[in-house]
């Protein structure tokens, strides 16, 4: 059997049944648990997989757009409050993809700012604002979690310059990392942080230390993090060893 149609099985297998030991694995391809592990290791190199003790496993990747904005929905409305106070008239402003983002976009009515986004319930949510200059970026679309991606996101995003990013995450490590579950987000995303000025990140409680097998970017490069509750010790330290400044709904923490 081919390497790449192992890949294949081997995905498939963990995301059907959760997590596979490298003997389970064996078995159904009918191979040597060697070669297991060797695919194992070329997967995860690839960011398609987390090994563990014994075997792998897959890390759910975005759920739909709409299952996704229906979880609290309370808390990023507190962090989209709190973030819109951050921006002047007149400003530009980069949204990322997401739930929180979409929130912070109903909270941008009646105002006069260019907003930029590859998110498109961004888009709908303000494309009959006529006092928003909306900017949608090219690209691939994600129908699943309505966004653009792809080289020609990532082309557009180098003609342009925002004041404010303001950026989703899956998770954020005790070392301050900002992670994705999903790959293909992750070359957008860079190329927001190096569009922008100034970089904030939105993350709600969950986001700490959440999910994401594949890093975005560190606490240097972050600005500003905008959550709903303090917090965790071990990555506080993280982001004010960075200087990053940390607002935790309505007030500020660090």
């Amino acid at each position: 059997m081919l390497a790449e149609r192992r890949h294949q099985l081997i995905l498939r297998a963990l995301r059907s049944g959760g997590p596979a030991a490298v003997t389970d694995l064996s078995e159904q391809l009918g191979v040597s648990p060697a070669t297991i592990r060797r695919d194992l290791v070329k997967l995860e190199e690839d960011g398609l997989l987390t090994r563990v003790h014994g075997g792998a496993v897959v890390e759910e990747g975005d759920q739909p757009f709409a299952e996704v904005a229906e979880v609290r929905v309370p808390q990023k409305d507190a962090i989209a409050a709190r973030a819109a106070a951050m921006i002047a008239d007149g400003q530009s402003v980069l949204l990322d993809i997401g739930t929180t983002a979409y929130r912070l976009a109903r909270q941008l009515h009646g105002r006069r700012l260019t907003v930029i986004t590859s998110n498109l319930v961004v888009y709908e949510e303000l494309a009959d604002d006529e006092g928003i200059e909306l900017v949608l970026l090219g690209g691939m679309v994600r129908r699943e979690y309505r966004s653009l991606v792809g080289f020609l996101t990532e082309d557009n995003l180098r003609q342009l310059h925002a004041d404010w990013l303001f950026l989703g995450t899956s998770g954020v490590r005790p070392g301050g990392q900002v992670m994705d579950t999903t790959v293909v987000e992750v070359p957008v995303k860079r190329a927001m942080i190096k569009a922008s000025g100034r970089v904030v990140l939105l993350a709600d409680s969950a986001k700490f230390p959440g999910t994401g097998m594949a890093k975005v970017c560190g606490p240097e490069e972050l600005d500003v993090v905008v959550t709903d509750a303090p917090v965790d010790t071990a990555t506080r330290a993280s982001l004010q060893e960075a200087r990053v400044e940390v607002i935790v709904a309505g007030r500020v923490q660090a």
